[in-house]
């Protein structure tokens, strides 16, 4: 049911797409698509951050400072780009973008045990993604995450709209992006990071994502900031604690 999730209607009212350009992109091949992603490699034996970002948001946002700073943890970064955003061709569909994940992240040609999942606002899904298709991965680090992408889906697109019973949408979520499920699989380390006062994905949405991890997991629910500022008005704790989680990974 996958074709159900890359219906045109759930394309358009879901994700917001921008075009941008930078030099040498680090292309992946995904059969329909090429996405233009970013690659930051300070030292082959170090762990690698897998970096997916939000709606509205290209690579080209992220290179810079943030990657700076993810290189003086000791990481190198890795920035995935979706299908339709940046330079990167195809559509953003949702199905198809859940199987992006995986020639993504075998593009680095790293071992799993080496990378670091980091999945912000809607690029969370991919990162639930990633972290079910990999379960042995370093860690998983999720800010601003969504926990239930019917919710989500619903404030944008009736099922009506797309043809079918809400029981049939239901089912097709619940098959691809079942987060509990995804989370109660993955075997490393979760962090996550949310704000009290988030005004696009309620905090709640937080906490059943720190909830459903199984194993060692570090929740801080930041009480200033909203959903696209939490990194910038928290800037020195929000970094603080993912150089603590990494160096935890060591």
């Amino acid at each position: 049911m996958t074709d159900l999730l890359d219906h045109p209607l759930i394309s358009e009212r879901y994700f917001f797409p921008r075009s941008g350009s930078f030099s040498d992109p680090f292309w992946v091949d995904c059969g329909d698509a090429r996405l233009a992603c970013s690659y930051d490699e300070i030292d082959p034996a170090a762990k690698t951050l897998v970096h997916f970002h939000g709606n509205g948001e290209i690579v080209d946002d992220w290179r810079g400072d943030f990657v700076g700073l993810i290189n003086r943890m000791g990481c190198n970064c890795f920035l995935a780009e979706l299908r339709g955003y940046g330079q990167s061709s195809g559509d953003p569909q949702l199905g198809k973008m859940l199987k992006d994940v995986v020639p993504i992240v075998e593009a680095l040609g790293r071992s799993v045990e080496e990378l670091i999942f980091f999945g912000r606002s809607v690029g969370s899904i991919f990162a639930l993604e990633a972290a079910a298709r990999f379960p042995h991965a370093a860690g998983l680090v999720l800010e601003s995450g969504v926990a239930d992408v019917l919710e989500r889906l619903l404030l944008r697109v009736e099922p009506a709209e797309l043809n079918v019973s809400g029981d049939t949408l239901k089912q097709a979520v619940a098959r691809h992006l079942n987060h509990q499920d995804k989370l109660k699989s993955f075997l490393g380390p979760v962090l996550v990071l949310h704000t009290q006062h988030d005004g696009l994905v309620d905090v709640s949405h937080g906490q059943r994502l720190y909830d459903w991890a199984s194993g060692r997991k570090t929740l801080k629910i930041f009480p200033h900031g909203n959903h696209n500022d939490i990194m910038y008005v928290n800037a020195r704790e929000y970094f603080s604690l993912l150089q603590t989680f990494i160096s935890s990974l060591a």
